[in-house]
């Protein structure tokens, strides 16, 4: 990896495609002041030396689905097998392996009851050395989907992220139902979020002109939107950690809100369980987090107890890339 570490620009062009993942880059040029030419070589760069890709993603609960967060502990010489063979998976992201490597952590978005139960109940309960499975329905989220950490980078100024910033969603809460183009479509964001119209056409055998309209109705809606993956450290972020809290059901609420805005906070949803509810939280390193838990969250009165798993290694974040051998 390319040790030079990044700079303003860099920082400015990974918020605003965090915005609008399909911005062209002429559009992030005028407003950033530089030439496409130049948004074109840094984001070239950025992919090496930041891990940088623009993944177009669903939001379940627009489709009626239910999301889930997985804990399964299981003995150390099979942990980093059954992570893999979940990173494998089009329904799984975020995969961590946690707890000195006897357990992993994945985020599930199963497509329907069946291949929920099929995973939860049986597959995974009946995978060797899989001592147990604990899963957590999300109930709601307050931090994350097209609200990702690189939005509190805080990089680009109030003007200029106006002039990136999409149409707003529009507010419904009746489920959407996608047909077989809309899949296709999908299919092929969720490879590349910038894919050229012209993929878009030969996956759907579809009208550049219809594909466009179709982007924008799912993106209208709340379904698609657009997310940065990156790799951590290149932000200076060399240590992850989960945060399961148990917290006053009257405080639930405000306490998810006031996670929300912490910078640390990258994702946080109440869920179902003895801890209800979970965040993803990122530092320099141990003092920081020490210093965050002690003084921000030990702050948060509500907050009945807080367990903090560490990750190790992580194998999957919104798509899954094989480790070189």
């Amino acid at each position: 990896m390319d040790p030079r570490p990044l700079d303003a620009l860099d920082l400015k062009l990974m918020q605003a495609l965090q915005l609008d993942g399909r911005a062209p880059f002429s559009r992030i040029g005028e407003v950033l002041g530089v030439s496409d030419q130049t948004v074109a070589r840094r984001f070239r760069r950025l992919r090496t030396t930041a891990g940088m890709r623009v993944l177009g993603l669903v939001d379940e609960s627009r489709l009626g689905r239910t999301s889930w967060i997985v804990r399964m502990r299981c003995t150390p010489d099979v942990a980093e097998q059954l992570a893999n063979a979940l990173a494998r998976r089009p329904d799984t992201s975020y995969i961590d392996l946690i707890s000195g490597g006897t357990e992993v952590l994945c985020a599930m978005k199963p497509r329907s009851r069946k291949d929920r139960d099929e995973l939860l109940f049986d597959r995974l309960q009946r995978t060797p050395r899989v001592v147990s499975v604990s899963a957590h329905c999300m109930l709601h989220t307050f931090y994350g989907g097209a609200l990702g950490w690189i939005s509190k980078v805080q990089a680009l100024d109030a003007d200029e992220e106006e002039a990136l910033r999409p149409p707003p969603v529009e507010p419904s809460d009746a489920p959407v139902s996608l047909d077989a183009a809309d899949e296709a479509l999908v299919t092929v964001l969720r490879r590349d979020g910038r894919a050229a119209y012209s993929e878009l056409q030969d996956a759907t055998g579809q009208s550049e002109s219809a594909v466009k309209r179709r982007v924008e109705r799912l993106r209208s809606l709340g379904v698609l939107y657009f997310d940065v993956q990156h790799d951590n450290e290149s932000l200076g972020h060399g240590l992850s950690a989960m945060l399961w809290l148990t917290v006053a059901p009257a405080a639930l609420d405000r306490i998810g809100r006031a996670l929300a805005q912490h910078p640390e906070i990258g994702f946080a949803a109440a869920v179902t369980g003895q801890a209800n509810l979970v965040a993803a939280v990122r530092c320099r390193g141990t003092a920081e987090l020490y210093t965050y838990l002690s003084e921000r969250v030990g702050a948060l009165d509500g907050v009945q107890s807080v367990e903090t798993t560490l990750t190790l290694r992580q194998v999957k974040q919104l798509t899954y890339e094989p480790s070189p051998r």
